[in-house]
Parts: structure tokens; sequence; C-alpha cells
């Protein structure tokens, strides 16, 4: 879970300024939760408000609008941002004129429910209609609640150019939505079916990004490999954007393996400058499971896919998401995707417990494995890829790597963190080196999450 200028300890100083707050400003305080696809949305939001004259702030204290931008992918998310929510109902109370709103998917799936369990609640906007932000604070503050929840089949806010922070990295959303409806997924009923911003769009905005100095470009999706725009495909698009951008580095994620196609592939391997690193979510190594989870594939397809990225780029980093615990998952259900680990070698893993969410398939299926079980065969799943990521690091040592870096260490600001184009973490010396420099290392330690070097 990530979070965006989310310091709890400033609720006191809001509380100790309360009487400060201009009501007729347009202050606002956010704080982002989950995916890039929300940091993302997030800039989007930020400028639709910038051009209506209220102006982001990151002192929470200043702020007279307040909006959590949310996720809903697990429940584990939403437990967060409730326990946030409750933060503010003191702060409310004291000051009623602060307007508070709910934004993004927990608001989609939600939506006015919320206002049952959080009274003190403003407006709740979901994410295919940030254009209305503006308005409906302004109704709030004329004593109205601001909802509006619907879906769109066609906004992309292809015409807004995000409001970024300077910065060596920056994201460009190329769709939004998501047709595969995975039985588990709420995705497609929070973010709506999918719809390609249109290409020439967004090779202009990356080559702005380019000229603004950035270093890395990540292209979002929920699927990336679905995009589809007057005869182009991903592929066409990626190999666009790298033409468009010199040597900055393009990522993309994320990756759905039933579209992954060998025309991606190779464009991945014919660029440089498109980093060798593809994320490809198995979900499980059963084709059981896989079929109550609607995924599309079989394990043996998987692995195909995995293959034919191994030959053609023979660099390629290669991560996978993994859940535990799905339901009528059996001990045999949960060794095949141990095997799967061992065979296909993952340079890393994002693991979670299976989150029942209401209006999936799945959620009508019993959750029949204890939360125990859960857990220990999570416990399991991390533990064998912690190996597999050690031995792949440990035949990285004495190896030569460029990397970018991105930021100083979090443990000593005599260290920088950068990464590998196969996204690896790096740490290593700072001596004369910036952010966003591009640097060759020597590799000379390593544990299971990260490399450690020397510049050369």
């Amino acid at each position: 879970m990530f979070f965006r200028n989310n310091d709890f300890n400033e609720l006191q100083k809001v509380e100790n300024a309360s009487n400060n707050i201009q009501v007729s400003g347009g202050n606002v305080y956010i704080e982002t939760f989950g995916c890039q696809m929300n940091f993302s949305d997030t800039e989007i939001l930020l400028r639709i408000l910038a051009e209506n004259n209220f102006f982001e702030t990151s002192d929470l204290s200043k702020a007279n609008i307040i909006l959590l931008n949310t996720c809903s992918v697990r429940k584990h998310a939403e437990e967060k941002i409730y326990s946030r929510l409750h933060s503010f109902k003191k702060l409310k109370k004291k000051n009623p004129n602060i307007v508070i709103g709910i934004l993004g998917c927990m608001a989609e799936r939600m939506k006015s429910k919320l206002f049952d369990d959080f009274e003190f609640l403003d407006l709740i906007t979901g994410p295919d209609e940030y254009r209305k932000l503006p308005d409906l604070i302004k109704n709030v503050r004329k004593g109205k609640k601001g909802v509006a929840t619907k879906l769109s089949k066609k906004e992309t806010y292809d015409d807004i150019i995000p409001l970024r922070k300077k910065g060596i990295s920056a994201w460009i959303s190329i769709m939004r939505g998501c047709d595969k409806f995975c039985s588990f997924c709420i995705v497609p009923f929070t973010r709506g079916r999918e719809r390609s911003r249109s290409y020439n769009s967004i090779i202009k905005e990356a080559k702005c990004l380019s000229d603004e100095g950035v270093k890395e470009i990540t292209l979002l999706g929920q699927n990336v490999n679905s995009y589809k725009y007057a005869g182009n495909d991903f592929a066409d698009l990626l190999l666009a954007v790298a033409d468009a951008v010199g040597k900055v580095r393009i990522r993309f994620t994320t990756s759905h393996p039933y579209d992954l196609s060998i025309k991606l592939l190779e464009a991945i391997a014919s660029r440089e400058n498109i980093c060798n690193y593809i994320h490809l979510p198995v979900q499980s190594g059963s084709n059981r499971i896989l079929r109550l989870m609607n995924r599309f594939y079989t394990i043996e397809q998987y692995k195909e896919i995995i293959k034919s990225a191994r030959e053609i780029i023979p660099s390629v980093g290669i991560s996978t998401d993994i859940i535990a615990g799905f339901p009528s998952e059996t001990e045999e259900d949960h060794k095949l995707t141990l095997k799967l680990l061992e065979e296909v070698q993952f340079d890393s893993a994002f693991t979670f417990i299976y989150s029942p969410r209401e209006g999936t398939k799945a959620y009508k299926l019993t959750d029949d494995v204890p939360a125990e079980v859960k857990k220990r065969r999570l416990g399991e799943i991390i533990n064998l890829q912690r190996k597999i990521s050690l031995n792949i690091h440990k035949k990285l040592i004495g190896e030569e790597k460029e990397i970018l870096i991105e930021s100083f260490s979090k443990k000593s600001k005599e260290y920088l963190l950068g990464r590998t184009d196969c996204n690896k973490t790096v740490i290593v010396p700072k001596g004369n080196l910036n952010i966003g420099d591009f640097a060759f290392v020597k590799i000379n330690k390593v544990n299971s999450a990260t490399l450690f070097g020397t510049v050369i």
C-alpha cells in the first residue's frame, strides 16, 4: 500500500488551526492509496482542480478541502481508508466548513453507502467523473451532498495534461478499464470497460516529458496489452513512444498473459531504451484454480510465454502476482503454485491472501479456505520466492549493470538507490552521483531483495 501526503500527526495541527481555515479558499489536501493508476489519476484531477482555482497543499493545517483517492482491490486497502476517514470525524466536527471527499475505486464500489457510514462525508466521486469535481465542491459549500459515480464508455481524460511534480520519472495512462472480468477482481466494476487513449496524444505527452528532463516513463493500464487505437496495438505504441523520446527509459504495467504477443516481445527486444522487464501476473499454479479465476490461459500456455520471452529477450526480468487461498484451493493446488515458482524462477513476486470483493463472480463462491491456512500458504510462497530471488541475485555478483539513480537510500544519505532496466534495485555509495544520473556499477553483494554495488 502506498500513501501520498499521509502524515497522521498533522491532524492535531488542523484541529489547532481550524478557526483560521478560510471557508472560501481552494486549498486541497489529497491522499492517494493504491496502485500507480491511482497516483496517475491524482495528477489528472489536480490539473482539473487547478484550472478551477483549487490548488494543492501538502500542509493539512492549511487545507479547506480534503480528498482521499481510494483503492478497492483488497479488503485491507478499504480498511486503511476507513481508518483514515474516522480520524477526520473530530476535525469535521470542529470545523464544519471543511469539505471532505472520497474519490476513485472505493467511491465507485460503495457509492452513497459511504454517506451512511460517514455522515460527515461531503462528496463521493468515481474515477470517470473527475471533471465534475470543481462543481461538486461548490455545491457542497451551498449545503448539498455531492455524488458522481457514473462509469463511462468514452472517458479517457485524453485532453488533460496531468499536473505532475518535478522528478525523473513519470506515468502516462494509455487506457482505462478492463474487459477481462477475472472472477476475483473488482476493477471492471469500479473502472468500467476498456477504452484506449488516442495514439498521437500519448506520443505527444511522452515527448513533452522527455523535453522536461524526465528520465523514465511508465505506460499504465489495467491491461496494457489490450491497447488498440486506429489500427495500432500496444506493440506499435511502445515502439513509437520509445522512438519519440530518445534515451528515456520506457516501462509498462500491467500485462495480462492472455494478450502478451510475440510481436510485443520482439518490440521490447528491438529498442535499447525499452526496459527488459515484464510484470506478468499468473495468480495460481493450478489450472483448476485458473479456470475458476476466469484467467483464459493454462499453466502450460503461461510457461510457453515465459519461454518465448527469455528466448527473445535473454536478459529479461520477470515478476508476477500470486493469490493464496482462492475459494476451494486445495493443498494440491497450493503445491502446484510452489512447483510453478520452482520451474519459472521469477525474479520477484507480489503475493496476496485472497480477499472476497462484493460484486465479483468469486464473491458467490464459498470462501472455504481457513484464514490460518491462507496465511501459512502465503508464508510458504514468500519463503520460496525469497530463496529463488536470492539465488538469482547471487549469480549477478561480479557483473556490471547500468542503473538509473532514483533516490537516496532509505537507510543513509551517503548511499543512493538505482534500478537496472530489468527492475532490480541497486544501492551504491553516493560519491559524485546525483538523482537522475545513469551509472555503470559492479555488483559485489546481494540479498533477496536488493543488489549492492560500486560505481565503475
